[in-house]
């Protein structure tokens, strides 16, 4: 947990990126998912935040965690609850736009893709900070 950002967010030391402590509980659909992290100044008055990639959100799912969740590994960081991290659908920014997305169950631990009809549900988001590889989106 990062003090020094009013302790709102989170350093994965295996992976170097900043986490939200306690990502919105909103809805959104894709694109105002990625408005929303892009315009985010919540979390340590910091902007810079951005959806994550698949693999980047994948690094937080504990898949030994059983259903219903949230498949987060034990004594981890982050806020859960009714205003937490929820057991329930992410988006990720992988494959944004047609033809569809991919997201994170973190009910499950399930990776899914999200067809044109799927995209639009609403889901929930948890914006990111830190190195980002173009490759993975």
């Amino acid at each position: 947990v990062l003090t020094n950002w009013n302790s709102q967010a989170v350093l994965d030391k295996e992976t170097g990126l900043v986490w939200e402590r306690t990502p919105s509980i909103t809805l959104f659909f894709p694109g105002p998912a990625e408005e929303h992290c892009t315009n985010a100044t919540t979390t340590g008055a910091r902007k810079g935040w951005r959806l994550p990639s698949i693999h980047e959100l994948m690094s937080l799912n504990d898949p030994s965690v059983a259903a219903p969740g949230p498949t987060l590994p034990p004594g981890h960081p982050f806020t859960t609850g009714a205003t937490g991290v929820q057991p329930a659908d992410y988006w990720s920014a992988t494959g944004a736009g047609p033809p569809g997305s991919w997201g994170v169950s973190f009910m499950n631990g399930n990776v899914f893709f999200n067809d044109g009809v799927f995209k639009s549900n609403l889901l929930h988001v948890w914006c990111v900070r830190g190195g980002m590889n173009a490759d993975q989106y």
